[in-house]
């Protein structure tokens, strides 16, 4: 199936698996730092976008016709979470998660975007 997937879900595919890496890392780098990093707003936001990666690559891989609405979906969590990251713009392992969650926000806009003309 690999071969029939365009570039732009390969990276989309790509930019979800990272993102949801770099979330699942900085969910125990703020339970280490505990106070503001921890409170429970912030971790779900971080797990919120962690379950939405997994399930958008999942959803992509088998090449699912509700992609476009779940890259859709996957977009605005992202977004959510990287402004909860930028909260706390003095740790850089909230920075490196922000831009992560970006990144993946736009591949999944574009996702999206590109599957609604197929």
């Amino acid at each position: 199936m690999t071969g029939t997937r365009s570039a732009e879900m390969e990276r989309c595919i790509a930019e979800c698996e990272s993102c949801r890496n770099v979330c699942l890392a900085a969910v125990a780098h703020c339970l280490d730092q505990r106070a503001r990093h921890a409170e429970s707003s912030h971790i779900g936001s971080l797990l919120d976008c962690v379950d939405m990666c997994t399930t958008s690559v999942n959803f992509m891989l088998r090449d699912s016709k509700a992609h476009r609405r779940v890259c859709e979906l996957c977009a605005e969590i992202c977004d959510a979470c990287a402004e909860s990251c930028e909260r706390l713009p003095t740790d850089e392992v909230m920075r490196d998660c922000a831009k992560a969650c970006r990144r993946c926000a736009e591949a999944c806009r574009l996702m999206a975007r590109d599957s609604m003309h197929m």
